[in-house]
């Protein structure tokens, strides 16, 4: 991941730092664990890591299960217990938007799991970058046309992989994952800046 504005603004040379990702589409904080992928991620971790957490778009859709104010952040706080455990610093992400405007302005789509997720980061005690925020804001300033930029959508017989087409309001394309990664590289450099300077000698 390259890190430049963010410490351009420090008045520092720009980084690339490794990035391991452990990802999988579909995933919820429930099976996400389940299926082994935490545990890897713990394994391959080493003391003083961050570890990024995003979740909700999926687990969304379990609400018995994983209600917002219930397993899915009793999940998220799991997580974060973990990775102190094993001296990773951990930081949470609220989902990303989804597409989807009522006329010019864009419609929340996540219901009450960004805020869960907010107030478990405040809970306890660890930074949230509020992607839910920035990317409404992203498609607001783009508007309902050119924000379709961003996503997976490609007229028929435009693309390789889509020779019939197809309209996705939730995936990225690789323009679109480029600029959220740009956003995070953006929050998370001064994150980083700070625990290096914490971690100096005086």
């Amino acid at each position: 991941m390259y890190l430049g504005a963010g410490l351009a603004e420090a008045g520092l040379p720009p980084r690339v730092v490794p990035v391991l990702n452990t990802a999988k589409g579909g995933a919820t904080t429930a099976s996400y664990r389940a299926e082994g992928l935490w545990d890897a991620l713990l394994t391959a971790s080493l003391p003083g890591d961050t570890v990024l957490l995003q979740f909700g778009h999926n687990d969304q859709k379990e609400p018995r299960t994983l209600a917002s104010r219930e397993g899915f952040s009793a999940n998220l706080s799991r997580f974060i217990a973990d990775a102190r455990g094993h001296g990773l610093v951990p930081i949470l992400l609220t989902s990303v938007e989804r597409r989807r405007f009522d006329g010019d302005r864009p419609v929340p789509t996540h219901g009450d799991y960004p805020l869960a997720t907010r107030d478990v980061a405040l809970r306890e005690g660890i930074e949230c970058f509020d992607l839910t925020s920035a990317t409404r804001q992203l498609h607001a300033e783009l508007g309902p046309e050119e924000s379709r930029r961003l996503f997976t959508q490609f007229a028929p017989g435009t693309h390789p992989l889509y020779p019939d087409g197809i309209a996705d309001d939730t995936h990225y394309s690789f323009f679109g994952a480029s600029v959220v990664a740009a956003m995070v590289a953006a929050m998370l450099a001064p994150v980083l800046l700070a625990q290096a300077r914490a971690g100096s000698p005086a």
